[in-house]
């Protein structure tokens, strides 16, 4: 770490420059102990901070790591939720990268252990930590699976490396760096609870394949977009796992809970007064049986995942008045397409967005969503719809 980085002059140049980073590159340094590819890391990585991290990008003297690290870092509402599933005194971050983890757990334990085997990167977490004053947190630039192995904790964290060091970027738990599988007996025996994170690509039921004791598995989406897979396991977990879906939205947080092996119901039917479209976390966690049971609404076809119903209902997705039902064919379409702009997307529809786009003439845009769809009968529709 260059501590150089933090002399005023230097932390003014970074925090006011708005031109092309990359002209910056041929430019060089003005400054004599620093060079362009640092000046260029803080730049860049500061920028992208921006909406991600607001904290760390709004006060003075942070020093940022290279864009790789800070793609790879929870954003701020994906810790603070996280932060907020588990209890204790002590909590070990076994990952610990930029530290924004680690940052939010410290505001609900007494003391946590952030180990980070890249050194600069621990250097940079610990000199951001003492920015923030957190003097709760500790910074120990070793192997973390090993350390908490000799000690005992109330909460073992873990967000495990999706990149390979021979096959690159993976997806199988037993692949990431640690490989949590193959170590979770011994991780449980030093902890009350282990939190794991894990890609949202990740298949929920592979996931529980690879893994034991399972108590809860919580699907979080940010303003609809799925961000993060969270397993929290402990010894004698029940056989049953809970699943809790929760989309966070400016406006709130809808959620969706249920049981794994809960399996539900669905009630079909042709479109009714309004159409329902379940959050992105819902989708995730495949109820989508369980969904038409839980909130009485009627599903329009097995592989059609939207729902309807004759009165309004409050649920977790996005509500449409359904204006017009129209039959999937040249005369029907051309009668009913007078609009030049529209919001379009497609559920168990055999053509792409992109291709429903060129071939009607609709550009993307206003207050009109068509959903493209299969109903009950198996026949291709396009519901015109108004969001509420």
């Amino acid at each position: 770490m260059n501590t150089a980085l933090l002399n005023t002059e230097v932390q003014d140049f970074i925090r006011n420059f708005d031109g092309e980073v990359s002209k910056l590159a041929f430019a060089g340094s003005p400054f004599e102990n620093v060079t362009v590819q640092e000046l260029m890391q803080q730049i860049e990585s500061r920028k992208k901070a921006e909406k991600k991290l607001p904290t760390w990008f709004g006060m003075s003297n942070i020093l940022f790591p290279p864009k790789l690290n800070l793609e790879q870092t929870s954003s701020e509402i994906t810790a603070t939720y996280k932060a907020s599933l588990v209890t204790g005194t002590t909590l070990a971050d076994i990952t610990g990268g930029f530290g924004v983890d680690s940052f939010f757990f410290s505001e609900k334990f007494s003391e946590v252990d952030h180990f980070e085997t890249n050194t600069e990167l621990s250097e940079i977490a610990k000199h951001n930590f003492e920015v923030f004053g957190k003097h709760n947190i500790y910074c120990l630039p070793e192997n973390g699976l090993k350390a908490v192995l000799s000690k005992k904790y109330d909460v073992i964290y873990a967000d495990p490396s999706r990149r390979h060091d021979s096959k690159g970027k993976v997806f199988f738990l037993k692949d990431c760096q640690p490989n949590i599988p193959e170590n979770i007996s011994e991780i449980l025996n030093h902890c009350n609870q282990f939190l794991l994170k894990t890609s949202p690509m990740l298949d929920i039921s592979v996931g529980l394949n690879e893994l034991q004791h399972v108590s809860e598995i919580h699907i979080v989406a940010v303003e609809n977009e799925v961000k993060e897979l969270l397993w929290l396991l402990q010894k004698n977990a029940s056989d049953e796992q809970k699943i809790k879906t929760i989309n966070i939205k400016k406006s709130g947080a809808e959620t969706f809970d249920f049981e794994w092996s809960e399996t539900g119901e669905a009630e079909y039917c042709f479109l009714q007064e309004y159409l329902y479209e379940p959050n992105a976390a819902i989708l995730k966690s495949g109820a989508f049986e369980l969904i038409s049971e839980k909130l009485k609404v009627k599903k329009l076809h097995k592989n059609t995942h939207l729902y309807t119903s004759e009165t309004l209902m409050d649920f977790p997705g996005r509500t449409f008045l359904i204006e017009e039902v129209v039959p999937y064919n040249k005369s029907e379409m051309r009668r009913a397409l007078t609009l030049k702009k529209a919001n379009i997307a497609t559920r168990n529809f055999p053509e792409s967005v992109e291709t429903l786009r060129k071939k009607w003439k609709i550009a993307e845009g206003g207050s009109v969503y068509l959903f493209f769809v299969t109903n009950l009968e198996g026949k291709k529709e396009m519901v015109v719809c108004s969001k509420l």
